[in-house]
């Protein structure tokens, strides 16, 4: 990777701890976002049930709030970080609606804090993990073995045009 787009990643990302990154999220992001209820496997904070969000979509994030309305600056970083890589296509799941959601999703990762991150159905981390991987590169490597293409990959051509 170029140095400018390790600045940019740079930049971006305290741009998005403090919420200035990128448009607003179109509401695709969020759509089927909210926390479901269970059915079948038993509520919706039981394990059955947490498996089969986390296994729902390739990119699946439990946050507070929506991707068009993060309400803690966690999820709202771990948003920009996302649109700042171009990922528009996730699942998000509230937990402030669904206490038991909530609590299902700690106990399914033994991971105390929200948001989490999953990647094709592996928990990669909270905002601090992620943050870190979009600054070293590792985000990048990620989503492409997911076959998402980083947005930063094009902007590190546009970069080397000039």
């Amino acid at each position: 990777m170029s140095a400018a787009v390790r600045a940019a990643w740079r930049i971006g990302a305290a741009a998005a701890l403090r919420g200035r990154a990128g448009r607003p999220l179109s509401q695709a992001a969020g759509d089927g976002g909210e926390a479901e209820g269970g059915g079948g496997g038993g509520g919706s904070g039981s394990r059955e049930a947490v498996e089969r969000l986390v296994r729902e979509h390739p990119v699946v994030v439990f946050m507070k709030g929506s991707p068009a309305q993060p309400l803690c600056g966690f999820s709202n970083a771990v948003v920009q970080i996302l649109r700042l890589h171009g990922v528009e296509d996730y699942r998000a799941h509230d937990v402030l609606q669904d206490p038991d959601l909530r609590q299902g999703i700690k106990n399914y990762s033994n991971w105390p804090t929200i948001p989490q991150v999953y990647l094709n159905g592996e928990f990669v981390g909270g905002c601090d993990i992620l943050l870190q991987m979009h600054q070293n590169g590792d985000l990048v490597e990620e989503l492409n073995k997911l076959r998402i293409r980083s947005a930063l990959l094009d902007a590190e051509k546009d970069q080397e045009k000039k």
